[in-house]
């Protein structure tokens, strides 16, 4: 009961409706899954791709030859080479492997464009932040290790990182999109980078009785610097010193 000899259940119903279900559009189309592309099966096949792949996923062959929807291995044939393995291992192994896969897919150039179409329909979500006046998120990963952090949303605007309105989504896992997404997608599409540029910098000052609170106050805003960008000429040069080096400290007379 518990052995793996393949989805003879999806092959025996695709016989009698002569209609087949790939893994991976099935696999991209379930509730909760609307942040993945799907990744071509010519990109799967590619050995360089899957380099390193084989030692961070169980059950690797198996799980490789499930989302590519190649014939498993009769059972006698299984039997004489290893112990048969249960189909929800197989399962579980072969969504963490795409999810690796995925996460290597989308920094290519047709993988962002797929991630682009996504972008632009909003898919990911928009920023929650008032002054980022709707912009649309990108998901990433805070680690490139599995099981460490689920998947987050980087706002191009503010730069910082938001959980996913939806709990559906709470649960994926980040390393599925990895820490240098949202980097190579503003990198690659220039346009998107210089609109974000353009976009208004304002922050939020908190005001009692029409009177700015101070910034050391307990109240305060300490970490408001940390959203403040230059306007000026003078403070486009000191950004421009800072960012590469420490600029010598002004001595009192």
């Amino acid at each position: 009961m518990g052995e793996y000899i393949g989805d003879n259940s999806r092959s025996r119903s695709s016989d009698e409706s002569g209609t087949y279900d790939e893994w991976i559009p099935s696999f991209c189309a379930r509730f909760g899954h609307e942040y993945f592309c799907q990744v071509p099966t010519d990109f799967i096949e590619d050995d360089f791709n899957m380099t390193g792949l084989a030692q961070e996923v169980a059950h690797y062959r198996k799980a490789l030859d499930l989302v590519l929807d190649l014939e498993a291995m009769s059972e006698e044939e299984e039997a004489e080479k290893e112990q048969p393995v249960s189909r929800s291992i197989v399962e579980h192994a072969a969504e963490q492997l795409y999810g690796l896969v995925h996460a290597r897919f989308i920094l290519t150039k047709p993988g962002l464009q797929a991630m682009a179409e996504k972008f632009d329909h909003k898919e990911f979500g928009t920023c929650p932040r008032y002054y980022c006046g709707g912009m649309q998120m990108l998901p990433c990963g805070v680690s490139d290790s599995v099981g460490k952090n689920s998947v987050r949303l980087y706002c191009p605007s503010c730069h910082d990182l938001y959980l996913p309105q939806s709990s559906r989504h709470l649960s994926l896992e980040g390393a599925y999109w990895g820490t240098s997404f949202p980097g190579v997608f503003l990198k690659h599409f220039k346009e998107l980078e210089e609109y974000v540029d353009r976009k208004a910098k304002d922050t939020y000052q908190l005001r009692v009785f029409g009177f700015r609170v101070n910034d050391e106050a307990a109240s305060g805003a300490r970490m408001r610097w940390l959203r403040q960008y230059p306007i000026s000429e003078e403070d486009q040069r000191e950004w421009q010193q800072c960012e590469f080096h420490i600029p010598p400290l002004q001595r009192g007379a």
